[in-house]
């Protein structure tokens, strides 16, 4: 008698058998788990023994429902690594690890973690672990995300205002103390960004923009590209004359106070929030890449339970299937589906009825059902913006 197959997809991996037609390789493929059915055939289905064996199976394989879940979990950890190490995306795919290797190599030589998931627990028992363990996973992670966008946010402001050009940065780190004159109850210091173009003009006009400008008062302090940032004194009460006829002659005045202990205040907690990006960004790091291992190590374990507990629904006790990787030929997806539909169509005949038909079942569409247990482990995980 042949035995049954049971089937699951992944990309990317080398094997030692292939599976060929006509001279051309349709599919990679390679044993999963080592005799897996035997080793999990001691799972228990349930610790309700007074129900029927299938009944109990068919209300365990319900709560891998969950496994979409799994999978966004996996997905989220990863792309937040790669949005916390910023510039260093390209070693990101380096920190995707499971168990200290590839993603890809440790799906190839899965092996069912006999202490983490005691084969001899329930199914029900087994399913809660791994939820369990993933919704601690999502937790964390929400948590650990949350504090850190805001330090980081929070550190963006403050660097934001300090670039761009002389009419919105912040001016704190150009100006100094002896730029103005300070403690005069009749004098003040205004700074003007005036564009390059118009340096002569304002060397020209300054003095005469409103009554009462102190002669040879300007100086440049700082320039970017398109303009100059100057400086001027007058009396106070010709303020706001001056800031009118600065602006009709394109010369901006910036509302600016000195203000010695708001500058330092601001440089201190920009170098605090800088600091502590520092401090919690290796923590943070290391806790992703251990997490990411535990998260997909579970959503591989989930996708091997769905594999035994479907295999056993579709072909009955006592446990007889074989787990299969399978990578296929994206030009032979088709041809491969025929030729697995050939060798296993007398398996179910439902199935195989539907596919010849190429008919759709309420809920469930032609892709998803096979003659044979077919699951899809998608190894793409990051979307780079």
């Amino acid at each position: 008698m042949r035995r049954r197959v049971s089937l699951t997809g992944v990309y990317q991996f080398t094997s030692n058998k292939l599976l060929i037609e006509d001279d051309r390789i349709l599919v990679n493929i390679c044993s999963w788990g080592e005799d897996m059915s035997t080793d999990m055939g001691q799972i228990k289905c349930c610790n309700n023994e007074e129900q029927p064996p299938l009944y109990q199976l068919q209300v365990c394989n319900s709560r891998f429902e969950v496994v979409a879940l799994f999978f966004s979990v996996v997905k989220k950890v990863a792309q937040y690594m790669a949005d916390v190490l910023e510039d260093s995306r390209d070693k990101v795919q380096e920190n995707l690890l499971a168990s200290g290797v590839d993603l890809v190599t440790y799906i190839t030589r899965f092996q069912w973690d006999m202490a983490k998931y005691p084969i001899k627990q329930s199914l029900k028992n087994i399913s809660e672990i791994i939820t369990k363990q993933v919704s601690q996973i999502d937790n964390d992670l929400k948590a650990r995300a949350s504090a850190y966008n805001n330090l980081k946010g929070n550190l963006q402001n403050l660097e934001r205002k300090n670039v761009g050009s002389l009419m919105t940065r912040s001016l704190a780190d150009i100006v100094k103390k002896e730029d103005f004159v300070m403690d005069s109850e009749y004098l003040t210091t205004l700074l003007v960004v005036v564009p390059k173009t118009n340096y002569l003009e304002w060397e020209k006009t300054y003095e005469t923009l409103a009554e009462m400008v102190v002669p040879r008062s300007s100086k440049l302090i700082c320039d970017d590209m398109d303009s100059g940032l100057y400086t001027v004194t007058l009396f106070r009460k010709a303020v706001d004359d001056f800031r009118l006829k600065a602006r009709e002659n394109k010369f901006i005045v910036r509302d600016f106070q000195y203000n010695e202990e708001e500058l330092k205040a601001d440089k201190e907690e920009m170098t605090r929030l800088s600091t502590d990006k520092k401090k919690q960004f290796g923590p943070l790091v290391r806790w992703l890449k251990v997490n990411f291992s535990e998260a997909f190590i579970a959503w591989i374990h989930v996708k091997a339970l769905r594999v035994f507990v479907e295999s056993v629904l579709r072909y009955g006790l006592p446990v007889n299937f074989q787990a299969m990787l399978l990578q296929p030929n994206k030009k032979m997806m088709k041809k491969l589906r025929e030729v697995l539909n050939d060798l296993y169509k007398h398996l179910d005949s439902s199935a195989a009825a539907i596919i010849d038909a190429a008919m759709d079942i309420p809920g469930l569409s032609q892709q998803e059902y096979y003659p044979y247990v077919y699951y899809k482990i998608d190894c793409n995980l990051l979307e780079f913006k």
